[in-house]
């Protein structure tokens, strides 16, 4: 269609994907991408691309990474593209309110929670920490301050307790990218778009990750600590100490041997009955998957065969 509708799209990590994939259609198009500068990482310090600039490589469509939106440059920068509409998915930055005059019809948000709860950085890892039986993803109107915009539309999703966020991530982006869709079109068709404005007295903020969480509190209970495994997974994963070195482990749950010996102390391993348990001040958790430091992951078996890992025989 000749109509279509201009859009920059603004993203970064792999949750921002399959929006941008998706926006591409006989109404719409993405002209531009706005995505975070690439980073160093791996043993070479080699920059790296995010996500979205793969796609956005592979689609030949121009990208900007600017450091900051608040330089004079790239506000003209973004002028010039003469975009309709800026759509938003986890970019990453503060969008001042000069760039969101710049796009005639509007500019919008995938954000992965059901607002107003739980604004901010890490949505998904906060609800599943925090035992939320649902979660969802929102629509919003994008405005300045983080994720306060008025809704336009939302789709909850149920949380199992074994959910991981790397697993709820993927099936949030899909749901995501769906609504977008849906809202992108009928602005095409120049439908009316209803916003609800959110209620603040009900908002919840998920604060950004910082690498310290990641070691487990052997103080806390089996649940606690099986929720902070499942949040932590993929990113950063969580760990205990094992002979003066990390030990990551990426998926668990609750002993069903209720009483461990009093032989063990609080966060030691030990084995019983051919399972590899965490003794917790109260309770213990079933390891199932794990990674020692400098290692590759590995299930629980095949660590105890390498390792020299105390067997109780009998719990008393």
């Amino acid at each position: 269609m000749k109509n279509h509708l201009k859009i920059i799209f603004a993203g970064t990590p792999e949750f921002s994907v399959p929006t941008l994939i998706a926006l591409n259609t006989n109404y719409s198009k993405v002209t531009h991408v706005l995505t975070q500068p690439d980073k160093r990482s791996g043993r070479g310090m080699k920059h790296s691309y995010s996500p979205v600039k793969k796609i956005a490589l592979s689609h030949d469509i121009p990208i900007f990474q600017p450091i900051t939106l608040k330089e004079n440059n790239v506000y003209k920068m973004l002028e010039a593209c003469k975009a309709d509409i800026l759509i938003v998915v986890a970019y990453g930055l503060i969008i001042p309110n000069n760039i969101l005059a710049l796009f005639p019809m509007g500019c919008y948000n995938v954000h992965a929670s059901l607002l107003p709860r739980w604004r901010g950085a890490a949505p998904i890892h906060r609800a599943i920490e925090s035992g939320d039986k649902t979660t969802g993803v929102t629509i919003m109107k994008v405005v300045e301050k983080l994720d306060a915009g008025p809704m336009v539309i939302s789709k909850s999703f149920d949380l199992d307790e074994n959910m991981t966020t790397g697993e709820v991530t993927k099936s949030l982006a899909n749901i995501g990218a769906k609504l977008m869709s849906q809202i992108v079109s009928s602005i095409q068709k120049k439908e009316t778009i209803s916003m609800v404005e959110q209620n603040e007295t009900l908002v919840t903020y998920a604060e950004k990750l910082n690498k310290l969480e990641a070691r487990l509190n052997t103080n806390q209970p089996p649940e606690i600590i099986l929720r902070k495994i499942n949040s932590l997974n993929p990113y950063p994963g969580s760990s205990i100490i094992f002979r003066d070195k990390i030990l990551k482990i990426w998926k668990a749950t609750v002993s069903e041997n209720k009483e461990v010996s009093e032989k063990i102390t609080v966060g030691e391993l030990f084995t019983y009955d051919n399972e590899l348990i965490l003794k917790l001040k109260n309770g213990a958790i079933k390891i199932i998957e794990l990674q020692p430091e400098g290692k590759n992951r590995m299930d629980a078996s095949s660590f105890i065969r390498g390792y020299k890992i105390v067997e109780i025989e009998k719990i008393n």
